[in-house]
């Protein structure tokens, strides 16, 4: 278990915290908004990726996926597991971050300035409700345009083709990708390569959610860290390995690690006072 916070270089980019080999910009959720904002009046792109445990993982055992998460501008933490283990080392991450959340911030700061996001993401119509919903509880917001590619559509390069041929006629400042790790990640990679003003945001189930057909947990819940029971509850069968089978060892061994790091690191520093003051 490695965690580590490096430095900030004046006004450079925000330290980072390392855990399990991913880095974490220690943000928030306006910073995180914030950044965007000032990219957009740049016209810089950007990336952003909310890396939970399950991602964690799939990093872990993928260097071709830990290598997209470490190519992302802004990397937050999308789970409970991550923040945890972040506090139990000693170097603690300033909240959880989720697509879920960055759908509403993100789409909130955009209509006060008449901003346009792009959706990509969830079965046919799901994307579109999504847009209607936003569009309405966002007065100014304006949604450029909507893409609900079929299942692998990413083998196709035609379809990968006429994806970035709508986010380019129609240039939106922010595009929720909600495709699922490392699938949507996969996709941004070779958008930016074509739409370097945009933002690209890894937003996981953030659409079917915007659009009302995939309820979220309740607010105590995800504070508490229960929010993938209420996931599972909800989709038993398509989440009940990834979670109870996959995902729980891990997190037993990553929180395991993390408290080990600290202990360890304790001793080094009282071996080093005691070895500075015999």
């Amino acid at each position: 278990m490695e965690v580590a916070r490096s430095s900030h270089p004046p006004g450079g980019q925000p330290p980072t915290i390392e855990v399990r080999g991913t880095r974490f910009h220690d943000v928030d959720e306006r910073q995180v908004v914030q950044q965007v904002l000032r990219g957009l009046t740049r016209s810089t792109g950007g990336w952003i990726v909310t890396p939970n445990a399950d991602i964690l993982r799939i990093c872990a055992a993928d260097p071709t996926a830990a290598i997209l998460v470490k190519q992302a501008t802004c990397v937050v933490a999308d789970g409970m597991p991550v923040i945890w283990a972040a506090r139990i080392a000693g170097t603690p991450l300033p909240e959880r971050v989720t697509g879920a959340s960055l759908i509403f911030s993100i789409s909130a700061a955009l209509a006060q300035q008449s901003g346009s996001i792009y959706l990509i993401g969830g079965g046919p119509g799901v994307a579109d409700q999504a847009a209607v919903n936003l569009a309405t509880d966002f007065s100014g917001l304006r949604v450029v345009g909507t893409d609900s590619p079929p299942y692998g559509f990413e083998h196709d390069p035609a379809a990968v083709f006429e994806i970035a041929a709508g986010i380019r006629a129609t240039d939106p400042d922010v595009v929720f990708v909600g495709l699922g790790f490392p699938k949507q990640e996969r996709l941004i990679g070779r958008l930016r390569e074509t739409c370097p003003r945009q933002w690209f945001v890894g937003c996981g189930a953030a659409v079917p959610i915007a659009a009302g057909v995939l309820p979220r947990a309740p607010r105590w819940a995800q504070r508490v860290g229960i929010e993938w029971l209420h996931r599972l509850a909800i989709e038993p069968r398509r989440l009940a390995r990834r979670y109870l089978i996959d995902d729980l060892p891990f997190v037993v061994a990553l929180l395991t690690a993390a408290a080990w790091h600290r202990l360890t690191a304790r001793r080094r520093r009282a071996s080093g006072a005691s070895e500075a003051h015999p």
